[in-house]
């Protein structure tokens, strides 16, 4: 009996999918709020209203009608908002956790699940570092403000657009609390 070489099947292999999660939720908020002391579920359901102004403010579908939101503290202090969300990168999602300030500046961001074959560049520190104090006045344009990965645009231009949702999101339904008040 022939048998016939490993090499021969080779082309008709399936490239291995790269699906990595790099942070459970406990994790990538200790890594974007490495101070605090307790995180506080404070999940946000949309209204319409609510839907359509944070896409007039940011120029970009908000698809979830309701958003996974965390109050960051400290000791009881309102440290900013941890908000987890996904985009899609080419063919799959991208799992990736936004750190913002009181204020709605960008603290942070951490790329927590990445399922697609190429452009896991996005997870790279200076890439994500773009982003650092950013504002819903902040620019945003790919290319330009933010800069581009090659073998990565979709990738880059989702995370993009949906750091830049997230903080039309904030601006709309998440004020910065007193030590009594939640989330409107």
């Amino acid at each position: 009996m022939r048998y016939a070489p490993l090499i021969a099947l080779a082309p008709f292999m399936v490239p291995a999918v790269q699906a990595n999660q790099y942070f459970t939720t406990e994790q990538a908020q200790k890594a974007l709020f490495p101070s605090a002391t307790q995180f506080l579920a404070s999940p946000v359901a949309l209204s319409n209203e609510q839907r359509l102004q944070i896409e007039e403010l940011s120029n970009v579908r908000q698809r979830w009608k309701e958003q996974p939101v965390w109050r960051a503290e400290k000791d009881g202090a309102f440290q900013g908002w941890y908000i987890e969300d996904r985009v899609i990168g080419k063919h799959e999602f991208i799992r990736y956790a936004v750190a913002l300030s009181p204020e709605g500046r960008v603290l942070g961001i951490e790329i927590m699940e990445y399922l697609e074959t190429y452009g896991d560049q996005v997870r790279q520190a200076d890439w994500r570092g773009q982003f650092l104090g950013r504002t819903t006045q902040s620019g945003f344009k790919l290319g330009e403000d933010i800069r581009n990965i090659s073998g990565a645009t979709l990738s880059c231009r989702n995370v993009t657009n949906g750091v830049k949702r997230l903080l039309a999101l904030q601006q709309v339904a998440l004020t910065a609390p007193d030590s009594s008040s939640k989330p409107k």
